[in-house]
């Protein structure tokens, strides 16, 4: 009496093991998946635009003229002394 029904597995039996293979087999897939997919992208992260390369594509798109471009730039590279700096202004 070891096996029931005639020695053969039962259809529940096998459907169950067939349901968790594949069950088994999409987690590791979609495992790879993610962990290719996070790769990629970390490593596809925007770099951020530099403030002088933002007064030239405004100078190039026409927005600013040559001597506000100037102007800007003279002032991003003058430090700034931060005691004569008055709250709310905008220079």
């Amino acid at each position: 009496m070891m096996y029931w029904e005639g020695g053969h597995w039962a259809f529940w039996q096998a459907g169950l093991m067939w349901l968790g293979m594949l069950l088994f087999w999409a987690l590791v897939i979609w495992a790879v998946y993610a962990i290719v997919r996070s790769l990629t992208q970390a490593s596809q992260s925007p770099q951020r635009e530099r403030p002088s390369d933002i007064l030239e594509r405004r100078l190039a798109n026409g927005e600013i003229d040559v001597d506000e471009y100037r102007r800007r730039m003279e002032a991003m590279r003058t430090p700034v002394d931060a005691s004569r700096v008055e709250v709310g202004s905008r220079t």
